[in-house]
Parts: structure tokens; C-alpha cells; sequence
């Protein structure tokens, strides 16, 4: 097969071809397949090709419905082709990526209606993934009722990871997706999670996340990913070097952050660091497995009690924050101070390894991995040494406690390690800019020279969308709340998107409709009983069932009567956690700032999923009394509705 899909003229600029043969595809090939020609994609498609002549930052503003994905997919392909690289789709969580790649998505439709024959792979993250060491703990320890489960999983495994033969062939393996039947609780005691040490352990070259993280690392023109794999691959691209590791992605020719808005929060997490003081201690006491002088002996039992006392201190400083699972930590003297003393510790053992490793007593990949756990340690405990640069929260009680470390700011770090590489980047998303304005969000990642362009949603929503911000009698109280969702829900019969703030009130809405008289007969899926695209699937397939969810304010993508109503239980607010915390003290106006920006970028994805074709018709309430007695709130709420659509104020009650 020909490497371009045009005939390519060396003397020619490559992108200026390829920006003409994207053209011929909107204004002639697409549209004798049955597509429409949508002037929105096409003037997207001529400002891309400016972010990827110039090798430049751009944000790619474009309403839903403006057909987005294949416009970026067109130009990373054909670019990735020219360059001999990969290109990289990160996308916001796994279910945006299954979404992207599932049979009747956008990269299936380039290739039935292009002839493209297309190398797309996906490198999903690691806790998408089982772990073969949880497996057999869970098998071993879970109630009757799971572990039965548990051991069926272990026997469907491939045979070559239940049997310790030669392995003459063998596939991917453990993929979420695979057990869509497990609920996220169920799925947590056998899945990869941060205190797995793969380095060390005898089972990596069989594990499934390993044999896939193989398979598309070779790949030739785009893998998609999750923003977090992403910004995973920035941070320990140096360490893993240094260990003798590949890089979790190989070199790329471009970069494309769908739902663009989301990835200061995942470059944020990629950044953190948890410290668990079982798992700390189970790390540096194998340094005690082999021959070591007295004085490192000593040194490993000393910095063990002083991680010990370090989390009973940390214990005693930690404070609930309401609503959220991460408490609070009070960084007193006390605190600093056992965390110094521990540093200081650690700064012990790493002379003592030196000379360890002179004496080639130790083994010497056992060393290495202990002194790469140590320096990631040391740089996060260096943060306490100047508080205002740190956030930092524990979760868990008991044994279980852990301290969650990061920086306050990812700016600097993203601007040197992503920003000034010289390929393109594009962030997409329908939600990018405040008040017309990208200034909030390159600002948040530290972008100072960037591209940019905004184009509007070609649909008609003063004719599809009826828009309601009920009244209230008692405040909008959870009853209320309760008996105007069923209302809306029966206008409808199902066939509803509720999208709510917080894992509790998804928790406690579950347990009060499985009760409450006015919901019988209706279907509800809840996020978090079983995989996510599978969740997703169903709410499709079976029209008339509700899908309630956290985390689907973005990506969703369900065209067609299954979605016909979306209600937005409570405005979505940044969460009570220590890292909006931070960002509001740093702030002259928290509220302003902070708050608004976050909610009205929300509120606007959330807004995104009723209306996905230019037949679909529906209702988007708010259930937030916010809307009638805070004139401020309401007049930007307002101001991101669809032009020329308005809140009616029914009464629900």
C-alpha cells in the first residue's frame, strides 16, 4: 500500500499537500459516502494545518458536533507516516479511549470510507491491567462469594502464565475490559496499583500489562492512550533510562490531548508520589538479603522505626476533609521535623550503598531498583522543605495509611518536558476557553506561545434542546431533588444521562431509588458496578435504561434516543480535596478563580452529551438552586447555554 494516500511531490511543503488532500476529503470524498460537509470541520482542518507546519502549541476549540476527531486523526496519521514516528492520542480516562477506537468510532470510519489501512494500538494504563501477585492474594483471601470468581479468572488465564513451561506463544491478556462483570471494588483486589513493585517481580515477563505495553510500543502510526499514561511516560522517561527500562511510549512525531481541558489535573497525578510505611519497609529490607556491613544493618533498622513513628505523627495530623477521601494533614514542627530526621536517614543509606555497590556484595539489579526507589522518595520529601511548594493529603487508617505527595505547580515541569519539544501539540475539546479566553488554561500548563482557535457546534438547539432550572420549594433538599428527577425521568422513560459531583451523592441517590416508589419499573446502571464501556454499551444498546455517573461528564457519546435527557444533580464544583485547596488560597478571588472556571467548563461537557446528531431532541436540567438565589451564578450559566436557548423554571415539586 502507497505510503500517502496522494500523490506527494518532494519539491512541495509535505503539510500544505496533505492540508489540500483533507480538503478534497471534507468538501468531495466524505460527503459521496453520506457525510455532510460542515464548513466548522473544514475551517478546523486549515487551522490545524498551521499547528503542524509550524510545529507548534495549539488549542482547538470546537463544538460538539463539528466532527473534530477526524480532522485531528487525518493530520496525526498522515504526519506520523511522513516523520517514520508514532503519533499519540491521549485521551481523558478509558472510556473516551474506548469510545475512540470501538467499531462504529471515528479511526473504523477513516478506514472503511478512506481505504486507510491504519496501525492504531492502545496502551492503556496499568490499572487497567490484573496483577498475577493480587490475583492469587485475593483468590486466597477473599469471601466465598468472590473468591470463586477469583479462582475462575485464574484458570481462564493463558496457559503460559498458570504453568511454568517454556512459552512457545502467547497474547495480551488481563485487559479491565475482559471482566466487565467485576464491580470497581471487586476489580481493586486484583488489579496494578502504585505500591506493585514490577521491577522485582519473577512474574513481568508473563504479566499481560507487560506483554501489551510490548505490542504497542511498536507501533507505527498512532497509539491512544489515557492522559494520565501520558503524562506517566513524561515524569519517568529520565528514571527509567537510568534503570536500563524502555520508556513507557517510544519517540512520537505529535501529540493530540482530547478533551484538552482535563490534562493539568493528570499531569498533576502523574506527579504525585504515596508513601506507604509496609510497603517501604518490605523495599529497603531486602537490601538485608544479601551481605551488608553492620553500619548499613543498623542504618536500615533505624530509618524503619523512624518511618514508623514518621506515619503514627502523620496519623495524629490528619484531619477528615467532608466529602472527600483525603484527609488533611497539619504540616506542624513536629511533622517537619520527623520528616527531616527520616531524610536524613535516607541520605545515610545512599552513602552506605556506594560503597555496597563497590564491594559487589548485593545484587546489583536488587541495588538499583532500592536506590531508584530512594531518590524518587528524596525528591518528594524535599517538598517539605519549603511548604508552599507542596500538597500533600493521607488516605487509608491503620496499616493502611498513606502519605500522598506533589507538586503545587506542574508548569515549569511541563513546559520543559512537553512544551519545548518541537512537534506538534494539540489540545481538543468543545471546552477550552473562559469568557473567550484561553488565557485560564494555558496559564493552569504553563503555555506562553500558542495557536488557537474557537468554532461553534453546527446544531440547532433552540429547535432540539429544552433547557430547565426547576423551582424549589424547600431549597432544593434531597427529596425534592429525589421527586423531580423521576418526573423528568418519566417525561422521558428512561433514556436519561444523571450526572453527579461526587461519588456520595451517586452513592446515596443509588440506595434511596432502589426504595423509593416513584422509581420502580425504571433500569438504573450505576458507574462503578461494572466496567465503564461496558456500563456504557448497555445504556446504547438498551434504550430505555439511566446511566448514572461521576466521571462521563465528558466524551460521551451516545447519538439516538437512548439519550434524551441529561440531568445535572448538583453544580460540578471542584471538589473539597487539598489540591483545590491550594489553588484557592493562591488565588486573589478563590471563587472567580477557581470555582467558576471549573464548574462552567463542566457544566458545558456535561451540556455536550444530550445533543451528538442533528436529529437528536432532549432535556437538560439543572437541579441546583444556586440558579434562583445567586444572580452572579446564574448570569454565567446563562451565558454557556446554546444561542438562543433559555432556562424555562417549571415546577417539579
Amino acid at each position: 500500500m502507497a505510503r500517502y494516500p496522494f500523490d506527494y511531490e518532494p519539491k512541495r511543503p509535505f503539510i500544505q499537500q496533505a492540508g489540500e488532500w483533507i480538503g478534497d476529503v471534507f468538501y468531495d470524498v466524505l460527503p459521496e459516502a453520506g457525510f455532510e460537509v460542515r464548513d466548522e470541520q473544514i475551517y478546523m482542518a486549515y487551522q490545524l494545518e498551521r499547528a503542524y507546519m509550524d510545529k507548534k502549541t495549539m488549542f482547538a476549540e470546537a463544538g460538539v458536533g463539528t466532527g473534530k476527531t477526524l480532522v485531528y486523526l487525518l493530520y496525526a496519521l498522515l504526519y506520523a507516516r511522513h516523520t517514520g514516528k508514532p503519533a499519540v492520542i491521549a485521551c481523558a480516562d478509558e472510556s473516551l479511549i474506548e469510545q475512540l477506537v470501538k467499531p462504529e468510532g471515528d479511526i473504523a470510519k477513516l478506514k472503511k470510507h478512506l481505504n486507510l489501512d491504519i496501525d492504531v494500538r492502545l496502551g492503556k494504563s496499568p490499572d487497567q491491567y490484573l496483577c498475577l501477585r493480587k490475583l492469587d492474594d485475593a483468590g486466597t483471601a477473599a469471601l466465598e462469594e468472590d473468591g470463586i470468581r477469583f479462582r475462575e479468572i485464574y484458570e481462564e488465564l493463558p496457559e503460559f502464565v498458570r504453568k511454568p513451561a517454556p512459552m512457545q506463544s502467547f497474547h495480551a491478556y488481563g485487559d479491565r475490559k475482559q471482566y466487565p462483570d467485576l464491580n470497581d471494588e471487586q476489580w481493586s483486589r486484583v488489579s496494578w496499583d502504585v505500591f506493585q513493585d514490577c521491577f522485582v517481580c519473577d512474574r513481568r515477563h508473563r504479566c499481560g500489562q507487560t506483554l501489551s505495553r510490548d505490542y504497542f510500543r511498536k507501533a507505527a502510526e498512532i497509539i491512544v492512550c489515557s492522559h494520565d499514561y501520558y503524562m506517566e511516560h513524561v515524569w519517568t522517561y529520565e528514571s527509567r533510562k537510568r534503570e536500563g527500562q524502555l520508556a513507557l511510549l517510544p519517540e512520537h512525531s505529535s501529540v493530540v490531548f482530547d478533551e484538552g481541558h482535563l490534562v493539568e489535573t493528570a499531569a498533576m497525578k502523574a506527579l504525585s508520589y504515596k508513601l506507604k510505611h509496609d510497603v517501604f519497609e518490605g523495599m529497603i529490607t531486602r537490601l538485608l538479603e544479601g551481605e551488608v556491613r553492620e553500619t548499613l544493618a543498623v542504618l536500615i533498622d533505624e530509618v524503619i522505626d523512624q518511618s514508623y513513628l514518621l506515619f503514627e505523627v502523620l496519623a495524629a495530623q490528619s484531619r477528615p476533609i467532608a466529602g472527600s477521601d483525603r484527609n488533611q494533614i497539619d504540616l506542624n514542627p513536629r511533622l517537619l521535623q520527623e520528616v527531616k530526621r527520616f531524610r536524613g536517614l535516607l541520605d545515610a543509606i545512599e552513602e552506605e550503598l556506594v560503597f555496597e555497590g563497590e564491594m559487589y556484595t548485593l545484587n546489583e539489579y536488587q541495588l538499583r531498583i532500592v536506590e531508584e526507589h530512594i531518590e524518587m522518595m528524596q525528591k518528594a520529601l524535599a517538598l517539605f522543605d519549603n511548604p508552599d511548594t507542596l500538597i500533600c493529603w493521607s488516605s487509608g487508617t491503620g496499616s493502611g495509611l498513606t502519605l500522598s505527595i506533589m507538586p503545587r505547580t506542574v508548569k515549569e515541569m511541563l513546559r520543559e518536558r512537553v512544551f519545548a519539544s518541537r512537534m506538534p501539540i494539540v489540545f481538543s475539546s468543545a471546552t477550552l476557553s473562559v469568557g473567550g479566553s484561553f488565557s485560564f488554561i494555558a496559564d493552569s500548563l504553563g503555555v506562553e506561545d500558542y495557536l488557537s482557535f474557537s468554532v461553534p457546534s453546527p446544531y440547532d438547539y433552540v429547535e432540539h434542546m429544552e433547557a430547565l432550572a426547576p423551582v424549589w420549594k424547600e431549597q432544593a433538599s434531597f427529596d425534592e431533588k429525589l421527586g423531580a428527577a423521576a418526573r423528568l425521568l418519566r417525561r422521558t422513560e428512561g433514556r436519561a444521562l444523571i450526572l453527579f459531583s461526587s461519588r456520595e451523592e451517586l452513592g446515596r441517590f443509588k440506595s434511596a431509588v432502589n426504595v423509593h416508589p416513584d422509581y420502580s419499573g425504571l433500569e438504573f446502571l450505576f458507574e462503578g458496578d461494572a466496567e465503564i464501556s461496558h456500563l456504557i454499551s448497555r445504556f446504547q444498546q438498551e434504550e430505555q435504561t439511566v446511566l448514572c455517573a461521576v466521571s462521563l461528564w465528558e466524551g460521551l457519546d451516545v447519538p439516538g434516543p437512548s439519550l434524551s435527557n441529561v440531568i445535572v444533580w448538583s453544580l460540578p464544583y471542584p471538589p473539597q480535596d487539598p489540591v483545590f485547596m491550594v489553588k484557592r488560597k493562591e488565588a486573589a478571588a478563590p471563587f472567580e478563580e477557581v470555582d467558576l472556571p471549573y464548574m462552567l467548563l463542566r457544566l458545558r461537557q456535561g451540556m455536550g452529551r444530550l445533543i451528538r446528531s442533528r436529529s437528536d431532541k432532549g432535556i437538560f436540567a439543572v437541579l441546583s438552586n444556586e440558579l434562583h438565589i445567586r444572580p452572579q451564578v446564574r448570569e454565567h450559566i446563562d451565558a454557556v447555554l446554546p444561542e438562543g436557548v433559555s432556562f424555562r423554571e417549571p415546577d417539579l415539586s
